[in-house]
């Protein structure tokens, strides 16, 4: 699933490709991509709106338009393509949005898992999607003492806890077992066991490491695509995730891999003890 860098990374593709046209039309082939609202009304609302701006809060792509904000998650295979309105619409592009100027923008998911939610301006914070999520990477307000109020009572292993998307967006799978290696603490340790010092850690190595993915465009999984021809190349970066039984580039001891909360881990057994 592509984690806060390849959702940069497309979100970034997609505002340069896309800002200023505007909506003549809406085809959707697959309702249950349109989570809100129904989807005639959807369409509807869309005629005419231009796309203004892109950002990103958390995994959600937002399209700032005319008078509402669309809201894309792309959760394991949604991907976004500019195409020609001539060209041939493949069997899995679900949504198609026509602009005025001759082009398409064609949402694609195999899956069928990614959701759109379209939104007054004045509701987009309080919005299902947008209400739930915890602090960005880079918000002030992420402190150890946030960190330690979020974590007190939970009693998962960090590793899940930081998956959390309500208590900091963003981090997935990936990520996580880069930061936690980063930060030298096993995965499987409770939120309540670490010190200050740890937390502290989490948060600069978790505003690091997706600093320096951002900067890649991401990591190449086989889900994540953010234009034709753009390959993120901060998989030759990783330190654990997807090593297992590969040297540690630090000391030297075999990564593990092992399943946490139903997710594939790998660690360090001697850096991270």
């Amino acid at each position: 699933m592509p984690e806060l860098p390849e959702v940069e990374t497309v979100k970034e593709t997609l505002k340069r490709k896309v800002t200023g046209k505007t909506i003549k039309s809406v085809t959707v082939r697959h309702n249950n991509i349109i989570a809100y609202p129904l989807v005639e009304e959807f369409k509807k609302k869309l005629i005419g709106q231009e796309i203004k701006t892109l950002s990103r809060r958390g995994k959600w792509i937002i399209f700032h338009l005319t008078d509402y904000y669309m809201l894309s998650h792309l959760r394991m295979e949604g991907k976004y393509f500019l195409k020609d309105k001539d060209d041939e619409i493949t069997k899995h592009q679900h949504v198609i949005f026509e602009f005025t100027d001759g082009t398409s923008l064609r949402y694609q998911d195999v899956r069928k898992f990614g959701r759109m939610y379209l939104v007054k301006k004045d509701e987009l914070e309080d919005c299902e999607p947008i209400k739930e999520l915890g602090l960005e990477p880079w918000d002030k307000e992420l402190t150890t003492t946030y960190l330690k109020d979020k974590y007190k009572s939970l009693k998962h292993p960090i590793k899940s806890v930081l998956l959390d998307q309500s208590i900091i967006t963003g981090i997935g799978n990936i990520y996580a077992d880069e930061i936690l290696f980063l930060s030298k603490i096993n995965p499987n340790k409770l939120p309540k066991e670490l010190k200050d010092k740890d937390l502290s850690n989490i948060i600069e190595n978790t505003k690091s490491v997706l600093e320096e993915a951002i900067k890649k465009g991401g990591t190449t999984i086989r889900s994540y695509t953010s234009d034709e021809g753009i390959t993120g190349m901060f998989q030759n970066d990783l330190y654990v995730h997807q090593r297992a039984n590969e040297k540690c580039r630090v000391c030297g001891s075999t990564i593990v891999k092992t399943r946490i909360g139903g997710r594939g881990t790998y660690y360090c057994p001697k850096c991270q003890k």
